[in-house]
């Protein structure tokens, strides 16, 4: 089953050719939000598998909806997608995100990280997960 993803951006423009791109590598795009307080009703509502997430928006910026859908939903991976790849930005998201694309960089890195993610090798198939026994 491929990863259910929701798409978090300010601009429509950017949300839609995401949902284009990632639609055409087979994700699932789940649904998509416009700012950090949606996209939480959106968390709590779908249940994404990665949140893909620009660290720029009006009202709730994507640094504090990490926050807190890491207390939300634990398992839910997030992608720190943003214009601004200054060294502290990277930095201040990697503590909260599970991956950063630059989106001068996104055409040819954020699908390799979404399938890393995802559990996918690069040569498409599915990765086997190791399962702890005790």
């Amino acid at each position: 089953m491929p990863a259910r993803i929701l798409i978090v951006d300010d601009h429509l423009a950017v949300r839609t050719t995401l949902r284009e791109l990632l639609d055409w590598h087979s994700f699932q795009v789940c649904g998509d939000a416009k700012d950090g307080n949606e996209a939480i009703e959106k968390v709590i509502e779908l249940k994404p598998d990665i949140v893909l997430l620009d660290t720029n928006m009006p009202g709730m910026n994507g640094v504090s909806a990490a926050q807190e859908i890491r207390r939300i939903s634990p398992a839910t991976k997030i992608v720190f997608l943003t214009i601004y790849d200054t060294p502290a930005v990277v930095q201040g998201t990697r503590v909260l995100g599970d991956g950063f694309v630059s989106k001068s960089a996104a055409g040819t890195e954020l699908i390799p990280t979404l399938n890393r993610l995802a559990g996918i090798a690069p040569d498409g198939s599915i990765k086997a997960r190791r399962v702890a026994t005790d």
